[in-house]
């Protein structure tokens, strides 16, 4: 039932910036049995064990949301740009007072003159006029989009700091938050402890802010994104897997890509669009150990963390978050916990 994954949250600890050292954040421990304990996520390369492999999501946050006016009336329009079909098309959700219809025209602050073809779902298909193309619109308008529990303006601090210091396939209309929590020195640290690295790519898109709005959890539909899993980590992970140590997914994100490069029960390597949708029933493949964020009420980033750690053992993470006065969401902190056991699975 969808209640099972409803909290009430104080405002005040929706965190709204960033902290000044990524890897200050809190860590709260989750064990599939004991007592939850708290500590950061510096004092990771003390937790993990060597021949550990730690997957990383290295796609990168673009310049994907727009302010505009509708052409003729000045309405105003914000716009998020999902995906590019091609040089002059996307897909795109498009906010304003009254809905854009097909045909119409809306115009940036630079000039450039956007139409709207069709609307899919939440997705307008949108081209540009005159011959230009996105990449020009995106850089002379686009803004770096910040989720919208975030009430404030995008500055220069949230362009370093909300991507990840490795981020690198541009893509994402959000940050994979849990690998905001790293920095080079602690990279440094965990490879010197003998913690292995291995990078896969999802490019997030912003149904990751959508709730699930079916009272049935199992009837919700995720909206696509892209991924790609590589030889080079699937040999990486089926190394690590040989040697008996952890497979450790750095954030909702990067479980999703491998469990959808492992639907035929066997790690492949992938490269196209996913709308696997994870809620507990699941039987997990490839992920050990999750390391995520603490995530929106009725969301299905929830839904899947309680899958992946059982729904009374989440239930009992997050009281004590909210109790010791954790930070929530994406600039906020997150916990480390363990799969659960299959037999445990109902």
């Amino acid at each position: 039932m969808l209640e099972n994954f409803e909290y009430d949250l104080p405002k005040e600890l929706i965190a709204q910036k960033p902290l000044q050292r990524r890897s200050d954040s809190r860590l709260l421990c989750v064990t599939s049995e004991g007592p939850l304990t708290d500590k950061h996520v510096r004092d990771l390369p003390d937790l993990l064990q060597p021949g550990d492999l730690l997957v990383f999501n290295d796609t990168r946050v673009f310049k994907a949301r727009l302010n505009a006016v509708k052409a003729g009336s000045g309405g105003r329009v914000e716009i998020v740009v999902e995906r590019l079909l091609g040089p002059s098309r996307c897909l795109a959700m498009i906010r304003s007072s009254n809905p854009v219809r097909a045909g119409s025209e809306l115009l940036t602050p630079s000039g450039y003159r956007l139409q709207v073809r069709s609307r899919t779902s939440d997705f307008y298909e949108l081209v540009v006029l005159a011959g230009a193309v996105f990449e020009k619109v995106l850089s002379a308008d686009g803004a770096l989009p910040l989720p919208p529990y975030i009430r404030r303006q995008t500055n220069s601090q949230d362009c370093e700091r909300y991507q990840t210091v490795f981020a690198a396939e541009s893509g994402a209309v959000a940050a994979p938050t849990a690998g905001l929590h790293f920095d080079e020195e602690l990279i440094g640290r965990l490879e010197t402890a003998g913690v292995r690295i291995g990078f896969l790519t999802l490019h997030v898109g912003s149904g990751t802010f959508q709730p699930v709005r079916s009272k049935v959890i199992e009837d919700h539909r995720m909206h696509k994104e892209w991924l790609k899993v590589d030889e080079a980590l699937v040999q990486l992970i089926s190394r690590t897997k040989r040697n008996g140590n952890r497979v450790i997914g750095v954030g909702t994100t990067v479980v999703r890509a491998l469990e959808a490069a492992s639907q035929n029960a066997h790690l492949v390597p992938f490269e196209g669009e996913t709308d696997l949708y994870i809620y507990p029933g699941y039987r997990f493949r490839t992920v050990d150990v999750l390391l995520t964020n603490f995530h929106l009420p009725r969301s299905s980033l929830l839904i899947m963390v309680s899958a992946f750690s059982g729904v009374d053992r989440i239930r009992v993470a997050y009281e004590h978050a909210l109790k010791q006065r954790y930070r929530f969401f994406s600039y906020g902190d997150c916990m480390i916990v363990n799969r659960m056991e299959h037999r445990d699975e109902v």
